[in-house]
């Protein structure tokens, strides 16, 4: 009765840190998902003040500044085995990359949906923040 006792608690606490494991990814794979929704569109090499007033369109808000890389998701994803530099916020998850980008610049004051962004199209150098294994960006830092 004991060992049967016993074996129940370590089945219950295997089963516990398992499912510990499988949250963690998912977190990381939901920042993972929303970065590439905020920052990437590969569809273009660079954008206009058109192609900013469509993509950063919203009901609710004009967001002041965006950026979206114009770069196939294996060569952002390379960017995170680039050396660790030192983020914004301080940590040590942020890497560098020269790649194709547009910035999105809100223009005077706007109220939505009618937001009007200046844009700037050019390859530059950007900061990712990347986490999980392997790694993958999460963050635009800069």
């Amino acid at each position: 009765m004991a060992l049967q006792k016993t074996l129940s608690w370590l089945l219950l606490l295997l089963l516990t840190l398992l499912g510990l494991r499988l949250v963690q990814p998912s977190y990381g794979q939901n920042m993972y998902q929303r970065f590439l929704g905020q920052h990437v569109d590969p569809t273009v090499t660079g954008g206009n003040n058109l192609y900013c007033n469509n993509t950063m369109k919203t009901q609710f808000s004009c967001k002041r500044f965006n950026t979206f890389i114009h770069e196939n998701i294996g060569t952002i994803i390379s960017i995170c085995s680039t050396t660790n530099i030192q983020c914004k916020n301080g940590k040590m998850n942020c890497h560098a990359g020269v790649v194709k980008v547009t910035d999105c610049a809100i223009m005077g004051r706007t109220l939505p949906p009618k937001c009007n962004y200046q844009a700037k199209a050019s390859t530059r150098r950007v900061v990712i923040a990347c986490e999980g294994n392997p790694l993958v960006p999460v963050h635009f830092d800069r």
